[in-house]
């Protein structure tokens, strides 16, 4: 997933994405779905009805749905404690207000609770990318507005305004009107979100983005309070932190 993070910064840009998806995408995609479900199958086989794994995460790492919210956790940390709170539901954002998903929550908020919503939630995954494979329009991949749109790169061989316009863009940037906005997605982790301050300039005054391990990170001494040294990695492993989300 961490690759993925840097990925997206590379392909999607201000009203484009940087390529049309490939020949066969569709395909590929539908291999993939038809591929996962028998295999958490047996993940679900394996794990969830297997004594010692019950008893290695069940009671273990506690957390109360007062506790989350107040330590402002997202996520599957959050939704484990019995709080339905999913973004793309409720603060829904591109076209999930379009799909049909169900909001995946625990009881207990234990260690067990947090790796059966994980588990649950890769398979309502499934049935979301099936519906968005349904609905993807045709089109172009990006608008044509000259003001944040570099030129298709064949143009910038042919044409010398291309060519000033394609190294103006990457070199100036554009002005943006003043003001403040933040925006967050529902990521695997939590809520991942981003704060940009601008003075009208090419260059944001302020930026900041919430990173869900970092907060979510605040949950663990509540957790691990009164546990066996012993169940520190599973209640750790349960929060699931990206490290270069924490190295602040």
């Amino acid at each position: 997933m961490n690759t993925g993070l840097r990925m997206n910064h590379n392909c999607i840009r201000p009203g484009v994405v940087a390529a049309d998806l490939p020949d066969g995408w569709r395909d590929e995609v539908l291999r993939v779905l038809d591929l996962i479900p028998p295999r958490l199958e047996e993940y679900d086989m394996l794990m969830t009805g297997q004594p010692i794994w019950r008893e290695r995460l069940q009671g273990v790492g506690v957390l109360t749905a007062e506790e989350a919210i107040a330590l402002g956790a997202t996520g599957p940390v959050l939704r484990s404690t019995g709080v339905p709170w999913d973004l793309r539901r409720d603060q829904p954002y591109l076209h999930y207000d379009e799909l049909e998903f169900g909001v995946v929550v625990g009881t207990y908020g234990d260690c067990f609770d947090r790796y059966a919503i994980r588990l649950n939630e890769v398979r309502e995954s499934i049935g979301m990318v099936r519906q968005i494979l349904d609905r993807m329009p045709r089109g172009d991949y990006r608008i044509h507005d000259r003001k944040v749109t570099p030129p298709p790169r064949a143009r910038i061989d042919e044409s010398m305004e291309a060519l000033i316009h394609h190294f103006k863009i990457f070199t100036e940037g554009f002005k943006v009107p003043e003001g403040e906005v933040y925006r967050a997605i529902e990521s695997p982790r939590g809520e991942l979100g981003c704060y940009l301050v601008s003075d009208g300039s090419s260059k944001p005054y302020r930026m900041h983005i919430r990173g869900p391990s970092f907060v979510n990170l605040q949950t663990l001494p509540h957790m691990l309070r009164g546990g066996l040294i012993a169940d520190a990695v599973a209640v750790i492993s349960s929060v699931d932190p990206i490290m270069g989300e924490v190295d602040r």
